[in-house]
């Protein structure tokens, strides 16, 4: 009875009550696609609690101390503190490698869902106006992804990270007038640094995942104040938004997809391998392991390195490292170009309009052919990173293989592009697309005692229909 009267008297108060029943009849669209983005929050919250497990073991320090533990083949040899720390953690802590094979899957299917909901983004023009905030941050969110995944497996000080590490390491010298200072600053000296796991869990654990969680909060909230997108329908306008309330279908779906997703990264992390650092050994700066690949969200940026020629240009006395352009440039360019895209489609044009409707990809042939080129272009490069393991496979030489990379890299992104053109071109200018249902029909029953058909538009039944804001 207390509670109850306080809880009234709040409300009658602050007038909570209207707000709240006010937001839980929200309405949210029901097509599949529009779920990638939760998989994305529910693999990062998965990410956070896993994340936080891993803490309580992990030691960050380069100190040598001599490995002493169940794993036979490295008992006797000096190994840093980290990496020793992460082998007690997978071989000796009570479901230790689970968390760490569950964390890691988190990551995996994070940037997946984050790719995934990117590119339905970009097909169906979600991005146009009002929703170029959100583009933005999802730009922000792929970005800090790629952050947080080098970061978070370069902690263990294995062979496979070590890697990473210093070919980090030679793309920041390779910055001009600067680099030097910036290594130095960053590794802390040469490499590989006394303080570069310090620095690393530092970003890995607070400034990355801070990011991560403002980016998520903002996307939140402009979502919840623009409303998704929705596909055309009958019984659909620009101005509402036609799908099912948040309270309680569409909260009951979403906690439904959470645990799916937790359980699926939970079988994955149980019944698949993924990061043995047993197998690849600890750090030794003079060697390297061979195959080293990142995982597929960087592996386009090594397969950059990989394939690009030895170039080496001299500026006014300084020498201008083939590392440069691989590793720095042409990544920033393709990301300031994928950021101002909806800017840049909009001013090409002449379209400022606002859309709530989403395109089908036929609709837009010219995007869709520069995306489909993108697509073969990040497909080519991550074959790329992992060319040695490729090339093995197929039974030829690397040399070979990298030719026949640079060629496709060149020329399957222009007929990926050429091709899906002409596709959505034809499709758009068919009367009636070739997948699409028939028309719907009412049979009504005649004087006769058969059946006339009656052509007609299928109502909307089953939703919820809200008003947008337009302004």
């Amino acid at each position: 009875m207390i509670v109850r009267r306080w809880v009234e008297g709040v409300d009658e108060r602050l007038d909570g009550s209207s707000f709240i029943s006010r937001n839980l009849r929200k309405v949210f669209p029901d097509h599949w696609a529009f779920m990638l983005g939760e998989i994305a929050l529910y693999s990062f919250l998965l990410l956070v609690l896993t994340g936080t497990f891993l803490s309580f073991f992990y030691l960050a320090s380069h100190q040598p101390v001599t490995y002493a533990g169940p794993y036979q083949p490295l008992q006797g040899q000096t190994v840093s503190a980290a990496y020793d720390s992460v082998m007690r953690l997978s071989f000796e802590v009570r479901a230790g490698l689970v968390m760490r094979q569950m964390h890691h899957w988190a990551a995996l299917v994070f940037m997946a869902a984050i790719i995934a909901h990117l590119i339905r983004v970009f097909f169906t023009g979600a991005f146009r106006k009002p929703r170029e905030i959100s583009w933005l941050i999802g730009i922000g969110l792929f970005l800090s992804g790629i952050g947080a995944g080098f970061t978070g497996y370069s902690l263990p000080d294995d062979a496979l990270s070590g890697a990473g590490l210093r070919i980090a390491y030679s793309i920041i010298l390779s910055i001009p007038f600067v680099g030097t200072w910036l290594a130095y600053l960053f590794f802390g000296g040469e490499f590989p640094g006394p303080d570069i796991l310090n620095r690393l869990l530092v970003l890995h654990i607070f400034i990355i995942p801070l990011a991560i969680f403002t980016l998520l909060g903002a996307h939140l909230a402009v979502v919840w104040h623009q409303t998704h997108t929705q596909f055309r329908a009958p019984g659909r306008t620009e101005d509402t938004v036609t799908g099912t309330p948040v309270w309680p279908k569409f909260a009951l779906k979403s906690i439904g997809l959470a645990f799916t997703t937790f359980g699926v990264i939970a079988l994955l992390g149980g019944l698949f391998q993924v990061n043995p650092i047993w197998l690849y050994g600890p750090f030794v700066p003079y060697s390297t392991a061979s195959p080293s690949q990142p995982d597929y969200y960087i592996g386009w940026l090594e397969g950059l390195l990989r394939l690009w020629p030895n170039w080496e240009f001299h500026v006014f006395g300084h020498t201008i490292g083939e590392l440069l352009l691989p590793g720095l440039v042409v990544p920033g360019l393709v990301f300031t170009i994928l950021a101002l895209w909806p800017f840049l489609e909009a001013r090409l044009s002449g379209d400022h309009e606002w859309y709530h409707f989403a395109q089908h990809p036929r609709e837009a042939p010219v995007r869709s052919a520069f995306g489909a080129a993108g697509v073969a272009f990040f497909v080519v490069l991550v074959l790329a990173g992992g060319n040695d393991v490729v090339a093995k496979f197929l039974g030829i030489e690397v040399d070979s293989f990298n030719t026949i990379l640079r060629l496709a890299l060149v020329l399957g992104p222009i007929l990926s592009g050429l091709v899906t053109y002409w596709i959505c071109r034809d499709l758009r200018d068919r009367p009636l697309h070739p997948l699409a249902a028939p028309p719907s029909v009412t049979f009504r029953r005649n004087a006769a005692g058969g059946f006339d058909e009656i052509e007609s538009e299928p109502p909307v039944t089953g939703h919820a229909t809200e008003e947008r804001d337009r302004r």
